[in-house]
C-alpha cells in the first residue's frame, strides 16, 4: 500500500484576505521589531470594552425592552449604578447581572428567584480576579445556583437548561456595540497568527506557537485558520481528538476552509476510515482545486474502498500539478 502524505511533512498555512492564498514566510524584520514577531501597539492590547453603558447601548446589546428594565430597577434587581454625562448609567457589572436576569426570566424564573440570584451573584463579583472565565449562572428552571471562585451556591438538581458563560459577554459588547474596536481586535489576532506561523514547524518553538494561536483565538474566535493550526500541532503530537475538534471549530466557522477539510480527511484516512474520508478531501478540492494532496489522498481513498476506476483521473491530476517527486512515481504506478 502506498504511503500516504502526513499533514508535518507538508504543513500547509493559508491566509484570508486581499493577496490570500498559501502562506508565505514573512519578509525579513522591519525598523522596531525581531523578523517574525507581530509588532501590536500597547493600545491594541487594551481590552475594547467602555466600562458605562446607556439604556439604548443596553437594549441594543440584550434585548432589553425600557419596561423590563424599569420592572428591574423599582424591583431592586437591577438598578444603574453609574453615570454617564449626568444620567443614570449601567457599569459592567450591572450588564452581568442584567444578561443573567434576562436569560433567566426567558427561563420563566420567578422574579422573586432572579431578585436572590443577582444577590448572590452581586455579593460574589468582587471576589473575582477574572468575573469574565470564572464567572457561570446556571439553572434547571426551578433553581438558581452561582458559581464563582468561592463554589457554588444553591444546591443544583436536574439537568442545566441555562449555562451562561459570562465571558460571552465581552464578544457581544464589541461585535454589537463597539465594531471598530472588533476590527481592531481581529488585526491585532491576525498578527499573532502570522508569528505564530513561523514557529510552529519546529519543536522548539512549538509551545509558543500554540500560546500565540490561543491568544489569537481568544482575541478573534472567528479566525478559523487558528483553529486549523492548533489541530495541525495537536497532530504532531498525536493528539489526534485534540486535532479534529480544532479542525471541526474551523469548518464551523468556515465551511469552506481547504486545509481543514483536507486534514479530516486524513485524520479519516489515518483511522482506517477511507469511506468517512471522501467527503472531506472532495470538499477541499471544491474550495481549491489546486490542492494536489487532496486529489492523492482522494485517489488513494476510492482504492482503499474498492473503487479505482475513480481513482484513476485523481491519480492523473495529482500528476499533472505534481509533475515530479516520489509522490508522482507512486501515482504513476496506480495508473
Amino acid at each position: 500500500m502506498p504511503r500516504k502524505k502526513r499533514p508535518d511533512q507538508k504543513v500547509i498555512h493559508v491566509v484570508f484576505g486581499p493577496g490570500g492564498g498559501r502562506y508565505q514566510p514573512a519578509p525579513a524584520a522591519t525598523e522596531g521589531g525581531a523578523q517574525g514577531e507581530a509588532q501590536v501597539a500597547p493600545a491594541d492590547r487594551a481590552e475594547a470594552l467602555t466600562d458605562v453603558f446607556t439604556k439604548e447601548e443596553i437594549r441594543r446589546l440584550l434585548g432589553l425592552s425600557d419596561s423590563r428594565l424599569r420592572t428591574l430597577d423599582k424591583g431592586g434587581v437591577v438598578s444603574p449604578s453609574a453615570r454617564r454625562r449626568g444620567r443614570r448609567a449601567y457599569d459592567f457589572s450591572d450588564l452581568i447581572a442584567l444578561r443573567a436576569a434576562k436569560a433567566l426570566l426567558d427561563r420563566k424564573v420567578r422574579l422573586r428567584d432572579v431578585s436572590r440570584a443577582i444577590a448572590l451573584l452581586r455579593a460574589e463579583l468582587p471576589r473575582l480576579k477574572s468575573p469574565l472565565s470564572e464567572l457561570r449562572i446556571l439553572s434547571d428552571g426551578r433553581r438558581v445556583v452561582v458559581q464563582g471562585a468561592q463554589g457554588k451556591y444553591e444546591p443544583l438538581t436536574g439537568q442545566m437548561l441555562l449555562d451562561l458563560e459570562v465571558k460571552d459577554l465581552k464578544k457581544d459588547i464589541v461585535r454589537i456595540l463597539r465594531p471598530s474596536a472588533g476590527r481592531q481586535r481581529a488585526k491585532t489576532a491576525y498578527d499573532l497568527y502570522l508569528r505564530a506561523s513561523e514557529l510552529d514547524e519546529d519543536p522548539a518553538t512549538m509551545d509558543e506557537a500554540q500560546a500565540l494561536y490561543e491568544q489569537a483565538i481568544e482575541l478573534d474566535p472567528w479566525l478559523a485558520i487558528a483553529h486549523t493550526n492548533l489541530g495541525n500541532i495537536a497532530f504532531r503530537r498525536d493528539q489526534t481528538e485534540r486535532a479534529e475538534d480544532c479542525y471541526r471549530k474551523a469548518l464551523g466557522i468556515d465551511d469552506h476552509q481547504p486545509e481543514a477539510q483536507y486534514n479530516l480527511g486524513y485524520l479519516m484516512l489515518e483511522r482506517g476510515q477511507p469511506e468517512l474520508s471522501i467527503d472531506y478531501f472532495l470538499g477541499a478540492l471544491e474550495a481549491d482545486p489546486r490542492f494536489s494532496d487532496a486529489y492523492f489522498n482522494l485517489a488513494m481513498a476510492y482504492e482503499q474502498t474498492g473503487q479505482p476506476d475513480k481513482a484513476r483521473p485523481l491519480w492523473q491530476s495529482y500528476i499533472a500539478l505534481e509533475p515530479q517527486g516520489t509522490w508522482t512515481e507512486i501515482a504513476r504506478r496506480h495508473l
